[in-house]
């Protein structure tokens, strides 16, 4: 209609996606607009799952008829009408999968242009022919330097690391690097076939004998004769010989356990390429250089060293070197802008935080030169510290100021305050949230009292003073010399909930990674992170949770299963049986688009039931496999009170303010937040045995002030059972509600590392260097222990 061109609002008819109740919804353009409402409440479903799908569904149907009819196939968002609604970009939280290759570099582009500038302005060698920009990529086979293919370190090994005690024979397991369990057994059985002696300690073999055994390239095949069990037959087979340094260098090369590689980069050195000395590329491409520098060594230098480098009247001679350092420093500021300034172009991103991550995002967006667009952010203040959520709030402003509508899905109290304009969803969670309780600046929450978002913006009051507890002993690590930290010693107290602080990039997680098992006084322990519990829907709550085995045993004691000989496995979607083999129990067939990552559809057959007709046809008390699959897990726990095995797992889930989850919720649907709570319930269930470390990265990332508290309930309890936990964190409310901070420093990167203060939260609350003491200050105010 001609009039909804000048309407200065989206207007959002009868949204019904996920559990939103036909939600009628006015949102403003050209302003900064928070989401808010419990973990779970339909917030997401309103922003991304409504708002952004459709815009994203507009888009594709502008595109060709082929692309057309994919979409289509996905389906279009539950929703009436929208009217109002700009082109959607969206930045979300997902990270991608680790690649050493990845860089700041690449994902801001900022390299791109490095290598422009080298490729075009820079000072090449007398005679030297002038090289494409790609020549200058240490991922492109033009730039790659062939002795370490671009990586610019070598791995080796050496006799000392693989065989850490000579006294012990092959057979007691002198080669420490080598497997164990059977694929061990082989290899020491194959060079005793091979007429080698297992038996003599190792520094009594000969010397060529120990070289040929760790060092050879040879895989020679022999016939092994396996000494015989009592209880087994042992028949000789053919095995191949693979010596200790080939084993190591291709575990760590080509394995996909994270655990089996980074028990392999311990008996591994690692060292500068000989070849390019650490620069990753060919010889012809650094001898071109620019203002007297490599474009390795510029990739290497602080970016806001490197600005200040190009910016330099020398650097930027003739009109095509003026032009693109001008381009660069002007796109390293948008960098710096967001308090990333420490960080290189060289950087792996594997090495960096969330919050350095998520920035970078927004700094290339910034520079995007997008107006007109909704920015639609999944809790962009997610992994940030206080004093880093100010740096943000300046870029959400930016982005507003160039003509853009900036919708953001948050919890972050300061954010939701900072918002033009606020969209509260609830009450509660699942069933009983989907509703909007208030659209409109955000002083108007202040009235609405069924919002769990209006007591922590209006009504905080001091809570009761919490008497912090005494440490039962303490766990020491360290020198630790890992990314930023330059042997940093770290002392963690035993028997109380300690919080690890600092500014994003200062060490943290790098800091809480050298709590192993190998520390002296650790007996169990329990890591919890944020990584997904499966990276396809065939992954759900039940399943992980150990739930799913309990419903498939009940289903087999139906009448109707005993009838027809059903075992446990026909109830069962991952194996042939009883599942719709037309998408093999996922429920969910990939639609492959030409141009996007690949997307999930409900299955054409059993429309997302996972099962075939005949599976379907057993109920347990009313209710087929995939109904009960479908159940909140708030519901599911009064389907199921009657059975302790699923009840315990139930109101694990329950006490992790997870009861809005469906059991069968595939895994590809859940946050960072839920997977961590999720795992954290799985523990929780689980008869608690020896104390216990409790290690969890940043567990309040996703959660609402509301689900803050239910969390903490459960965390202090696991302290007043005898166990320890440590916390990375940036909350300041739960930071203050701890018994000791480790507080890292004072800056990030370089300006990082080292602790800058530790103790109870009210002395560390006074330290003149932290950078979280003012935060941490003012929420000891408001939590009444100050």
């Amino acid at each position: 209609m001609s009039e909804s061109r000048h309407d200065p609002y989206v207007r959002v008819r009868g949204a019904r996606e996920h559990n939103l109740a036909g939600v009628d919804v006015d949102i403003p353009r050209d302003a900064l607009v928070a989401f808010t409402g419990v973990s779970g409440s339909g917030k997401s479903s309103l922003a991304f799952g409504t708002l952004y799908a459709e815009a994203q569904r507009r888009y594709f149907e502008s595109v060709a008829p082929y692309a057309r009819r994919l979409i289509h196939q996905v389906g279009a968002p539950a929703v009436g009408e929208i009217t109002g609604l700009p082109p959607a970009v969206s930045l979300e939280q997902r990270r991608s999968s680790p690649n050493a290759r990845s860089s700041v570099g690449t994902v801001t582009t900022l390299s791109n242009s490095l290598r422009m500038l080298f490729s075009r302005a820079g000072r090449y060698p007398e005679g030297a022919e002038r090289l494409d920009s790609d020549a200058f990529s240490p991922n492109t086979a033009a730039g790659a330097c062939p002795s370490c293919h671009g990586l610019g370190r070598v791995h080796d090994t050496s006799e000392e690391l693989l065989v850490p005690d000579p006294e012990l024979s092959i057979r007691q397991g002198a080669v420490a690097a080598w497997p164990g369990a059977w694929q061990g057994k082989n290899l020491r059985d194959v060079l005793d076939a091979l007429g080698h002696d297992v038996d003599r300690p190792w520094r009594e073999l000969d010397a060529k004998d120990r070289e040929w055994i760790l060092f050879t390239d040879e895989q020679p095949v022999v016939t092994v004769h396996p000494v015989r069990d009592a209880d087994r037959i042992q028949r000789p087979y053919q095995g191949t010989y693979t010596s200790a340094r080939r084993y190591v260098l291709r575990t760590f090369s080509d394995s996909k356990s994270a655990t089996l590689r980074a028990k392999a980069e311990r008996f591994l050195t690692s060292t500068a390429c000989p070849v390019c000395g650490g620069g990753r590329l060919r010889p012809e491409a650094l001898a071109v250089t620019f203002a007297g520098r490599t474009i390795a060594d510029l990739a290497a230098l602080p970016l806001t060293a490197l600005s200040a480098l190009l910016s330099a009247p020398a650097a930027g001679e003739g009109e095509t070197a003026r032009v693109l350092t001008g381009d660069l420093v002007a796109r390293i500021a948008t960098v710096t802008e967001l308090g990333l300034g420490y960080l290189s172009l060289d950087r792996a991103t594997p090495t960096l935080s969330n919050g350095e991550l998520q920035r970078l995002r927004l700094a290339t967006q910034l520079r995007s030169g997008l107006f007109g667009v909704v920015y639609v952010l999944d809790e962009p203040s997610a992994g940030l510290h206080p004093a880093d959520t100010e740096a943000l709030l300046v870029v959400l402003d930016r982005l507003k100021a160039a003509g853009n509508s900036v919708f953001v899905v948050e919890h972050h109290l300061d954010v939701i305050r900072h918002a033009d304009w606020l969209v509260d969803v609830g009450p509660l969670a699942g069933v009983h949230g989907g509703r909007v309780l208030h659209s409109g600046p955000p002083a108007g929450l202040a009235a609405v009292g069924n919002s769990a978002t209006r007591r922590f913006l209006f009504d905080r009051e001091p809570g009761p003073a919490r008497e912090v507890r005494a440490p039962a002993g303490w766990l020491r690590t360290g020198p630790v010399t890992r990314h930023n930290l330059r042997e940093v010693d770290a002392a963690f107290p035993v028997g109380v909930l300690t919080a690890v602080t600092g500014v994003s990039g200062s060490g943290k997680s790098t800091l809480v990674g050298a709590l192993t098992e190998e520390v002296s006084g650790v007996g169990r322990l329990v890591t919890v992170d944020q990584r997904p519990i499966g990276r396809t829907p065939r992954s759900n709550l039940a399943t992980y949770t150990g739930l799913f085995d309990v419903v498939r045993k009940l289903f087999t004691e139906t009448e109707e299963a005993r009838s027809r000989g059903y075992r446990a496995g026909r109830f069962s979607f991952n194996v042939p049986g009883g599942r719709c083999e037309t998408c093999q129990g996922e429920g969910f067939v990939s639609v492959e688009l030409l141009f996007l990552p690949s997307t999930y559809a409900p299955c054409p057959d059993c429309h997302g039931a996972r099962y075939n007709p005949e599976t379907l046809r057993v109920r347990l008390r009313g209710l087929t496999i995939a109904g009960v699959l479908d159940l909140t897990v708030e519901a599911a726990a009064e389907f199921f009170e009657g059975t302790p095995a699923a009840a315990r797992s139930l109101r694990a889930l329950l006490d992790v303010g997870l009861g809005y989850l469906r059991l069968g919720q595939p895994a590809t649907e859940l946050s960072g937040g839920e997977a961590q709570r999720i795992k954290l319930a799985s523990e929780l269930q689980r008869p608690h045995r020896s104390p216990t470390l409790y290690v969890l990265d940043e567990p309040t990332t996703g959660l609402h002030p509301a689900d803050v508290e239910v969390l903490m309930r459960q965390l202090h309890g696991l302290v007043d059972a005898g166990h320890s936990v440590v916390v990375v964190e940036h909350d300041m409310d739960v930071v203050a509600a701890a018994d000791w901070v480790v507080d890292l420093g004072p800056g990030g990167g370089d300006e990082g590392g080292r602790i800058v203060a530790a103790g109870p939260p009210d002395r560390v609350a006074r330290a003149a260097e932290s950078r979280t003491a003012p935060y941490l200050l003012r929420a000891l105010g408001s939590a009444g222990r100050d």
